[in-house]
């Protein structure tokens, strides 16, 4: 399953992300049993501090580079998109990527934007985006930029139902996409998913991931376990409406526009 970018490519609706995975073997193993499994999509970041690693298990995974997607994020600390992505291209060894986000919207929504552009007429990214945006910052940018974000990845999970961000993401033509889609663990004993989950024979974290993929986003849980890696993958199945309705119930936001309850920037 694929979702439509702006710039007419396909990125995949399910993918693992790597926030927390040490730089090393844990992480090139975590990432190479994703593509052994049906993985082609692969988040990472510059602050995440683990590029390095996840070059080096694409570029051993023996898969064709144009058949894995794969994104990175600007650390808004810098002042220089364009110089960043041409560094992270070095630690990754490769010659591009398809997704380059705006990690947080640090000093504005704008400022960023017109290098964020810059490296992708160079080809450092296929796309860009931005992450942790809000409906208001998401208008703001949109006023000003010559290319158009293809992406917003936000903290997004049936606790965490930002309706309203949702509807402007789409009504601008953006893909929405769900980071710690599993509350990092901590909406997996929840009895509510975890009734659901005996329901349908699975596992809290995949029903958990199939309810954002219901919802017409990207999600990419983050595991550095090889058995729950090919598990979150599963997806082979889909929640009825009750259960949709029930999981939907579970939001503590209120549906809201902004992208984070508790802005560290």
């Amino acid at each position: 399953m694929t979702l439509k970018l702006v710039n007419g490519a396909e990125i995949p609706a399910l993918g693992l992300g790597v926030w927390q995975t040490p730089d090393g073997a844990e992480c090139e193993r975590a990432v190479s049993t994703a593509l052994e499994a049906g993985y082609r999509l692969i988040d990472t970041a510059q602050d995440y501090r683990n590029e390095v690693s996840v070059g080096k298990a694409i570029r051993a995974s023996g898969i064709p580079r144009e058949e894995i997607f794969l994104t990175t994020k600007f650390r808004p600390v810098s002042d220089d998109p364009y110089a960043a992505a041409e560094q992270s291209l070095e630690r990754l060894g490769l010659d591009y990527v398809d997704l380059y986000l705006v990690h947080w919207p640090q000093g504005g929504p704008t400022w960023a934007w017109p290098g964020m552009e810059k490296a992708a007429q160079a080809g450092f990214a296929k796309a860009i985006g931005v992450s942790n945006f809000s409906a208001t910052e998401l208008a703001e940018l949109a006023k000003v930029a010559e290319l158009q974000p293809a992406l917003n990845q936000v903290y997004f999970s049936p606790f965490a139902y930002r309706r309203a961000l949702l509807e402007a993401g789409t009504a601008a033509g953006l893909v929405t996409q769900a980071y710690s889609p599993l509350g990092t663990g901590n909406h997996l004993t929840d009895p509510t998913v975890g009734r659901i989950a005996t329901e349908v024979g699975k596992t809290p974290a995949q029903v958990l991931i199939r309810w954002g993929l219901q919802k017409g986003l990207s999600v990419i849980p983050k595991s550095a376990n090889p058995d729950r890696i090919r598990e979150n993958f599963a997806i082979d199945f889909e929640l009825g409406d009750a259960a949709v309705a029930e999981l939907d119930a579970l939001d503590r936001t209120g549906g809201t526009a902004e992208s984070n309850e508790h802005k560290w920037w």
